[in-house]
């Protein structure tokens, strides 16, 4: 038996009339067949906003301040999810609402509890159907898209399997609409920057992701040890052939050998960088290679603005991050305080500017 959770985006379940009753109808079969596999599933819908910018009669979302847009989600988070509960009841099912906020990963005690409210929901039965809480979210502490959120949750019910479903057959190796030639990329066991930068933007007006949100969800899945399938939500049997790991189902992205923890995940990924920290070579290849602290000693460079505790990418001496971590102290008093030996430092003032167990070394 495996966890699934499995993404299905705006573009795919809503239209310009608002929800797509017969695409949603599509995924819930594919929810239902898992089930009956044996399998537990996790969904994550979009949705709501373009679910509900119809019934306030609105065409689309250019021009909208986010206020609008968050009052959309709210008038279209129940029409959403009531297409869900009913489609779900057809095959013996039970729904289950789930709004979730960047401060439910961020925060400790607030993860837990997610955790343990997600794994009572599949305990009980209930197919989770997750979405950010678009309506009350602050607009500097948000996700903007749910593929991130699909992976994070993904680590969350620690699950095998992450599908995200969208409307190409998955990562291709050129944009099909200026290159006929491109063809599809079965297999990636590395994602890599230049496979980033290929990826480009937003696919849709409806959606918020396109195929680099679901590249940089499917590294946070990756390093959580889950194994990721990108692939079209129109495909017949989609989610069945994705657990099976059926040959040509979409693009499938290995899980990395090493998994971070919950913790370390959080700071590479789900927190955004306030700053950078620059340091010198000798200070780079200590923490590369042997997981140590990084000390003021080893600083040369302090960028941005950024208080204790906030998260901060760590730059080489070429300027490229290649770590990422909790400050312990804030811009200024880094300034001052950059190249000096641990001896030299002023009373009380922490020796570690970045904590070993708080910062991640990226690739």
């Amino acid at each position: 038996m495996a966890t699934v959770v499995a993404k299905i985006g705006s573009s795919s379940v809503t239209g310009a009339g608002g929800v797509d009753a017969g695409a949603i109808a599509r995924f819930c079969a594919g929810v239902a067949e898992l089930r009956a596999g044996g399998h537990q599933v996790v969904t994550v819908s979009s949705g709501a906003i373009a679910a509900g910018l119809p019934a306030l009669g609105m065409s689309g979302t250019d021009g909208a301040d986010v206020v609008t847009l968050q009052a959309a989600s709210a008038v279209g988070q129940s029409r959403l999810m009531r297409v869900y509960e009913e489609v779900l009841a057809t095959h013996d099912l039970i729904g289950g609402q789930v709004l979730v906020t960047p401060l439910d990963f961020m925060v400790r005690h607030q993860y837990l509890h997610a955790r343990r409210t997600l794994e009572r929901l599949l305990a009980l039965g209930v197919v989770p159907v997750v979405n950010e809480n678009d309506a009350i979210a602050d607009d500097e502490i948000r996700f903007g898209d749910n593929d991130r959120i699909a992976a994070l949750v993904a680590h969350l019910v620690k699950a095998d399997v992450l599908v995200l479903l969208t409307d190409a057959p998955g990562l291709l190796t050129a944009d099909p609409r200026l290159d006929a030639g491109a063809s599809l990329i079965e297999e990636i066991v590395e994602i890599d920057a230049e496979m980033e930068a290929a990826a480009g933007g937003a696919g849709t007006a409806q959606g918020s992701g396109g195929m680099a949100s679901k590249l940089a969800a499917a590294k946070i899945a990756a390093w959580s040890g889950v194994r990721v399938v990108i692939a079209s939500a129109r495909r017949p049997g989609v989610l069945a052939d994705a657990v099976a790991g059926a040959a040509g189902v979409g693009t499938v992205v290995r899980p990395r050998a090493k998994r971070l923890g919950a913790r370390k995940l959080w700071i590479a990924f789900a927190v955004g960088a306030a700053g950078t920290v620059v340091v010198d070579e000798g200070a780079r290849r200590a923490l590369r290679e042997r997981s140590v602290s990084l000390l003021a000693a080893g600083v040369t460079d302090v960028q941005g603005t950024f208080a204790a505790d906030d998260a901060v990418e760590i730059a080489g001496p070429d300027g490229r991050p290649f770590a990422k971590g909790l400050v312990r102290l804030d811009a200024a008093v880094l300034r001052s305080l950059a190249g000096r030996r641990t001896p030299d430092l002023p009373v009380g003032v922490p020796h570690e500017v970045v904590h070993r167990d708080d910062l991640v070394v990226l690739p």
